[in-house]
């Protein structure tokens, strides 16, 4: 039993702790992200399910717990790279590229932004932890799977840098994947070009194609809000790159409707999915495309202040395309941006072919063990591509080997350093996460 003196040790700090994050959470969710308390409370409720979700959720409490640490393995301030902000284990997924391709690559580019590497590799190794403990994984098999994570990350850089593969090119496909990923990427390559369209829309009588309303929370859109869209869209159309632009006619609105409830961390920013014209005279002419609600990355709140960056992505759905157009070497070609209501939107293509790994095909060590060891080669991919053909040449030096500078000749340190780091921050993330919940009880208004 804890005597008098350590239980009032531990109640302390768990108080302090609670007050940290009740000001971090009202700090960003309620004044920066300005979500409503309607928002707020769905947000939470999503959070609530599991640490791995909690930890989603609250990016912003990663970055306020590691931006002062004083790791050995930081690139200096000089030579950062573009980094995905928010990477974690959920954050990789199936796709088709514009090259028709069936690819497996990171997919959310929201939070990009020029910093440490370390950021990125830390944050997906507590992902790691926290996605395979509640599948009954033991403390040492964790640092097993984040150990060959960081050993595939560090070998990948290395061959990126001796040029035995091009960052640029390299693809992960059915041809060069093992477990899990292989088979997520063989069944989507039997999804039908149509699924998409299939799966959100209507055809009426006269053949015309809309959005079908209350399908997927799909929700109408004014007629007002309709043509405020359709104005700022011009807008979109000048951002698409000169080189996969089409003429106006291509990108006619047919119909529109906002998207709600996806993701943890986009909780209450404006979505909406457009139904444009594309290409007549083909089968499946009709395309949907995405627009999403972009705002300041949350590592800008914690890294050194950078005006160049600022005075290149003032727009930040253009920031978002950018970082996107970065980490994967065949944009989309619908990548674009606009402003609307005073809100910066991004746009990108609602691609048919999408599909994430799912829980129960992680259901043996060596399943887990082939997909991190790939989401390892991923993470050095994007990063090291992330020098490559900018026009803005922010860059001017090679990230992975300025990556590898910082990780020295010690690889075996490095990745000891990391390992006990992310066991020691799971630890901490799944302690919040039970001072999180006390905090919901504690405030009726947040209750379901």
């Amino acid at each position: 039993m804890m005597d008098h003196h350590a239980e009032r040790i531990v109640s302390t700090k768990d108080k302090l702790r609670k007050q940290s994050l009740e000001t971090v959470l009202n700090q960003f969710d309620a004044k920066l992200m300005n979500l409503s308390h309607k928002d707020q409370k769905n947000k939470y409720q999503k959070m609530k399910k599991d640490p791995y979700s909690f930890f989603r959720g609250s990016a912003y409490l990663y970055f306020f717990d590691t931006t002062d640490l004083p790791l050995t393995f930081h690139t200096p301030e000089d030579k950062p790279t573009w980094i995905m902000g928010d990477m974690h284990f959920d954050n990789f997924s199936a796709f088709q590229n514009e090259q028709g391709e069936i690819v497996f690559d990171v997919d959310d580019f929201d939070e990009g932004y020029l910093g440490s590497y370390l950021y990125d590799v830390m944050r997906m190794v507590v992902s790691i932890r926290l996605m395979t403990s509640p599948l009954g994984f033991s403390k040492e098999k964790q640092d097993e799977l984040v150990n060959h994570y960081l050993k595939s990350y560090i070998k990948q850089l290395q061959a990126f840098k001796d040029g035995d593969e091009d960052p640029v090119k390299l693809q992960f496909t059915v041809d060069n994947t093992k477990g899990p990923i292989k088979k997520v990427l063989k069944k989507l390559k039997k999804r039908q070009a149509s699924h998409e369209l299939e799966k959100q829309t209507v055809v009426d009588q006269d053949s015309i194609r809309s959005f079908d309303i209350g399908k997927d929370k799909l929700t109408a859109v004014s007629k007002q809000e309709k043509e405020k869209l359709k104005h700022a869209w011009k807008d979109y159309i000048a951002s698409v790159h000169p080189d996969n632009r089409e003429p106006e006619s291509f990108y006619r609105i047919k119909d529109v409707v906002k998207k709600k409830g996806s993701g943890i961390g986009s909780t209450g920013l404006q979505r909406y999915y457009i139904l444009i014209e594309g290409e007549k005279g083909k089968h499946h002419d009709d395309v949907i495309l995405e627009a999403k609600e972009a705002r300041t990355p949350i590592p800008a709140y914690f890294f050194p202040y950078d005006e160049q960056f600022w005075e290149d992505n003032k727009q930040q759905g253009r920031r978002v395309i950018h970082t996107q157009r970065a980490m994967h070497h065949k944009a989309d070609p619908y990548l674009g941006y606009f402003t609307l209501h005073g809100r910066d939107f991004y746009v990108r293509e609602r691609s048919p072919f999408s599909k994430e790994i799912k829980e129960k095909h992680l259901d043996d060590f060596k399943a887990v063990k082939q997909t991190v060891k790939i989401m390892g080669k991923i993470s050095a991919k994007v990063h090291s591509r992330a020098d490559a053909d900018l026009e803005q040449g922010i860059m001017s030096y090679h990230s992975e080997k300025a990556i590898l500078k910082a990780i020295g000749s010690n690889k075996k340190l490095f990745r000891h350093q990391i390992s006990l780091w992310s066991d020691h921050y799971q630890d901490i993330v799944e302690h919040d996460y039970e001072l999180f919940k006390q905090w919901l009880k504690e405030n009726e208004s947040f209750q379901s």
